[in-house]
């Protein structure tokens, strides 16, 4: 896998956003769902439940792949996941 760079963005929302940095690096290594977003981006997303909010959640995260790296461009979470996964669940 290529190298990772964070952007100051996405580090920012982490905190902000309570965000457990393992969950977001689980969600680039091994994403149960992809997704094109405004070229170049990428979206992943991986089910998890938030043990603050106990509850199931979708973790979000845009991505950009160049030749040489990935750069997670933001990350946020949702507890609307049918939303964000129309048509992808069968």
């Amino acid at each position: 896998m290529k190298p990772i760079r964070w952007s100051n963005h996405a580090l920012q929302k982490i905190v902000y956003r309570e965000i457990d940095r393992v969950d977001v690096e689980r969600t680039l290594h091994e994403p149960h769902y992809s997704i094109p977003g405004d070229p170049p981006r990428s979206i992943l997303m991986r089910r998890y439940f938030d043990t603050r909010l106990q509850q199931e959640m979708l973790l979000r995260v845009v991505i950009e792949d160049t030749e040489t790296e990935r750069i997670v461009i933001t990350v946020y979470k949702t507890s609307q996941i049918e939303y964000y996964l129309k048509g992808l669940l069968q």
